[in-house]
């Protein structure tokens, strides 16, 4: 390209016109010398979007010194020869995004306060030219000036728009990280602070128009209870209120009279035993009602006074064991040589204290304690059933007992099925021993 281009190498519009690169190798140089249209500068003069204008010395221009030198990039006072023409801050840069930093290890100092010393660069590859480079200097003020004050543009970046929460997803979700750059972070974590917004109230219902007299009458009737609803629910009181004392006595049947009974009886087994050792008993006809002996079952842990007569308020429902001695009931005393003692007993509630006697095995000893003697039965036999006015069970020989001559007899007698009085269960024993009481407690209670 050491020759002139076709067509220009003479005329008006040739070089020789201009009469400033008439030598070999001129107009390549113009040619060089002139911008490149891919790298003009912005509006603003500069390339560089982070061109610092407060970082560039001031210089005077120089006046070209022809024509090539007209289209020459402008070279300042100390910018090296190619590079280009713009100052390029590395340190402006990393503060307007990060903040105030500790100046980079590659700003070399300033040799003197308040001139600009150059860093330096990295050191060519070998056998390549060195390439042109931006130098970069780091301003070092005087210690004797005031630092500039510095004005810092934070660029304020709108949030995006909060997104709808979801009603099917948790209430307090954990936040998933941001996808994208710094940007988008910061724009999440702005988002996360804010309040959501209150729910809208909807509007609320118009109100009824105002009725009048005759339709007020008639919603009235309307809303009043017929006959039969109120009927119904009299009954429904009743049986309920009912059902409550139905409930109430069955507890006080079951558990009330028992608790109350053996109260009652454990104090008249105590004012027996009482008036035995103060000998204010004498053997004789006791009165109805009147405790005189006390019987032990000892499998049924059963300890219950006996008194005289079978009546069920002065005598059975106390807790007591009543003794058949009146009319034509009338049977034998533990002390008669010869006879049936029978008594009577609940089975069940008021102290029940035959509850257990069909669980009775031959064998097993029940002891009648009275002031004078023990008088020892062994179990012999056990009816299960019969009727309520079988009175021949208490005869001075039991029928169906199986004995068969006249002798010292004990008949125990109580209702069954439980809880009923249809039946009679009978249990029977025979007398094995009498042991006075001055010989002490026999064998059956002492065990």
């Amino acid at each position: 390209m050491t020759a002139g281009r076709p067509g220009h190498g003479a005329g008006p519009e040739g070089p020789d016109a201009h009469g400033a690169y008439g030598a070999d190798g001129a107009f390549v140089a113009a040619v060089d010398g002139l911008a490149d249209p891919l790298n003009d500068p912005l509006p603003g003069g500069h390339t560089s979007p982070w061109f610092r204008s407060d970082t560039v010395p001031a210089a005077e221009p120089a006046a070209p010194s022809s024509y090539v030198d007209g289209y020459a990039p402008h070279q300042g006072p100390q910018q090296p020869q190619g590079a280009p023409n713009e100052w390029y801050d590395p340190a402006g840069y990393q503060r307007d995004w990060y903040g105030p930093q500790e100046p980079s290890a590659r700003i070399a100092p300033a040799t003197q306060a308040g001139e600009w010393a150059p860093a330096p660069g990295p050191a060519p590859a070998p056998g390549l030219p060195a390439e042109p480079r931006t130098e970069v200097m780091a301003r070092v003020p005087a210690p004797d000036l005031p630092a500039e004050p510095r004005t810092e543009v934070i660029a304020r970046i709108p949030a995006d728009p909060e997104p709808a929460p979801d009603p099917a997803a948790s209430p307090d979700p954990a936040p998933a990280p941001a996808p994208g750059g710094r940007a988008e972070r910061r724009r999440a974590a702005k988002g996360r602070g804010r309040r959501r917004p209150a729910p809208v109230a909807e509007p609320a219902a118009p109100a009824a128009a105002p009725m009048s007299r005759v339709e007020a009458r008639r919603a009235a009737r309307a809303a009043k209870d017929s006959p039969a609803v109120v009927a119904s629910r009299a009954v429904g009181e009743v049986f309920i209120s009912l059902g409550v004392l139905m409930l109430l006595f069955v507890t006080y049947q079951l558990w009330w009279t028992n608790i109350r009974a053996d109260q009652i009886a454990g104090k008249e087994t105590d004012r027996i035993q009482d008036q035995w050792a103060n000998g204010d008993r004498r053997p004789g006809v006791f009165a109805p009602g009147e405790g005189f002996a006390i019987m032990h079952i000892p499998k049924l842990d059963v300890v219950a006074p006996i008194a005289e007569g079978i009546d069920k308020e002065k005598v059975l429902d106390r807790g007591m064991i009543g003794h058949y001695g009146e009319g034509k009931l009338k049977t034998a005393m533990p002390s008669d040589k010869q006879g049936n003692f029978s008594v009577a007993g609940h089975r069940n509630t008021h102290g029940e204290p035959f509850r257990y006697i069909n669980k009775l095995k031959p064998g097993d000893p029940i002891v009648v304690e009275t002031r004078d003697a023990y008088y020892t039965y062994e179990m012999a036999s056990i009816l299960p059933q019969t009727s309520p006015s079988n009175i021949s069970v208490i005869e001075p020989i039991p029928a169906g007992s199986g004995f068969t001559k006249p002798g010292r007899y004990l008949t125990l007698t109580t209702c069954t099925p439980e809880f009923t009085s249809t039946y009679r269960l009978i249990v029977w024993g025979k007398m094995v021993d009498e042991r006075p009481r001055s010989e002490g407690k026999p064998d059956a209670l002492v065990g």
